[in-house]
């Protein structure tokens, strides 16, 4: 196969550690901001500051989450094949710069009315913001899992995989944790008056610690083999990425689509579930969340790891078959009004993701040969964040809210469960084959020209 003839660079441990840590600062950055931006308090305010008239504030707040969701595709059809041309580290400090500014910026905006306002100047800028993070979001993903995986050892290339999703609980988690600092030293009137600006503010130290860590490392040494090789794209391959790759990037939005509606599902949707549907205290409902995510990020490393010597196939398949079979019964727990019964099931879904979440991002990467592996990845993957995952928060509120039923958020995991069965049956099992030796374009999605 053309792209193994030349030798792969070696990398020591410390380097490789390094990029897994700026990979993962990209995603906690990203994660922050969805934290800060959907806690019922701070969605609440949001929605009361930047716009005008009465209505759903908490959905207003969700539908200017999933507005950045739109531009996400042109951002991975930008970025992607332009991290192929250029290199990996390139691009992705471009990113996490407007990230981290983006939502920074929200935090010192004027709002519609009051005596810092610009009236209907407020909600045009925040979705202009909204519109630019989902952009710089766009390429964002796919550069930092590509980034891990290249640096990775074939035989620990899962264990720091799931150092990318470590990342993203990290960034929810902290946005949860700073959004509870708020409120509960505040009075609800002050947070609604200014308090809600200062959550925001972290987003910017947090995108510049991780815009240090990439700067300091070189590129990838997949990606400077394909140099040495003479086969790196003098144009950014978009035509390539998808004349070759369109079978498995379909694959790769199948998988997506689950992924996405589980997770923004747990972690977008269900904050403001509890609160609006369930009737649950904002605090109770962000401490219930904090929780169980910490018990993601205990075990997210260890699976992992396990997916190394096991294969990533297993996880995604009892994930998706436990979707299939425990979404609904998992929302009945929740809607029992006992809090015990809330956290178990609650805890099952959120059990069911981070078998996912563990091994996607170094699954998704050895999809797809070094040629074009970010772009391939980056626009699958956002095409299928973007109309199924950024969306799930709007939608599934306003399903409730004009039927009156509680269950649509079981509902839509499991259309989304079953629709991701087929493509992890169909993608190839890539634990222990090497990146630099992955093959899949022109291949009808199987695994061509790698051994074992």
């Amino acid at each position: 196969m053309s792209e193994a003839t030349a030798k792969k660079p070696d990398v020591d441990q410390r380097t490789v550690k390094r990029a897994v840590w700026a990979s993962a600062m990209g995603n906690a950055t990203e994660w922050y901001d969805y934290g800060v931006f959907t806690s019922g308090a701070i969605a609440t305010s949001i929605g009361t500051v930047f716009f005008p008239g009465e209505g759903n504030a908490v959905l207003k707040s969700l539908a200017l989450v999933a507005v950045g969701f739109v531009v996400r595709p042109f951002g991975g059809a930008f970025f992607g094949p332009l991290g192929d041309k250029l290199g990996r580290q390139k691009v992705l400090a471009i990113t996490i710069l407007l990230m981290s500014g983006c939502t920074f910026l929200v935090g010192v905006l004027p709002t519609y009315a009051g005596s810092y306002s610009m009236g209907i100047g407020a909600p045009i800028a925040i979705l202009l913001l909204r519109l630019i993070q989902g952009f710089s979001t766009g390429g964002e993903y796919g550069g930092a899992a590509t980034f891990i995986a290249e640096y990775a050892p074939t035989k620990r290339r899962g264990f720091f995989g799931s150092f990318l999703e470590f990342g993203t609980l990290s960034g929810y988690v902290l946005g949860n944790v700073v959004v509870l600092a708020v409120t509960l030293s505040l009075p609800m009137d002050q947070v609604e008056a200014w308090g809600w600006r200062i959550p925001f503010f972290v987003a910017l130290p947090l995108g510049l610690i991780g815009l240090y860590l990439r700067s300091r490392l070189e590129d990838t040494p997949e990606f400077k083999r394909l140099e040495a090789a003479g086969e790196k794209p003098e144009k950014a391959p978009l035509k390539e990425t998808f004349t070759r790759n369109w079978r498995m990037i379909l694959n790769l939005i199948g998988i997506v689509l689950l992924l996405n509606i589980a997770d923004y599902m747990l972690l977008t949707t269900m904050p403001t579930y509890f609160t609006d549907t369930l009737h649950i205290n904002d605090n109770t409902s962000t401490l219930i969340i904090i929780g169980v995510e910490l018990v993601q990020m205990a075990i997210i490393l260890p699976l992992g790891g396990l997916s190394d010597r096991i294969g990533r196939k297993p996880l995604l398949l009892t994930a998706a078959i436990g979707f299939l079979v425990l979404s609904w019964p998992c929302i009945k727990l929740m809607q029992s009004g006992s809090i015990l019964w809330l956290i178990v099931g609650f805890g099952i879904v959120a059990l069911l993701l981070v078998l996912m979440l563990a091994v996607i991002g170094s699954t998704f990467p050895a999809m797809f040969p070094t040629r074009v592996r970010y772009g391939s990845f980056a626009i699958g993957y956002n095409v299928s964040t973007s109309l199924f995952g950024g969306t799930c928060g709007v939608v599934v509120t306003a399903l409730i809210q004009s039927t009156g039923n509680k269950d649509w958020p079981a509902y839509y995991l499991i259309i989304a469960a079953a629709i991701a069965l087929i493509p992890i049956i169909k993608i190839p099992e890539t634990a222990r084959v090497p990146i630099e030796e992955i093959d899949t374009s022109d291949s009808g999605g199987k695994l061509a020209g790698a051994t074992r």
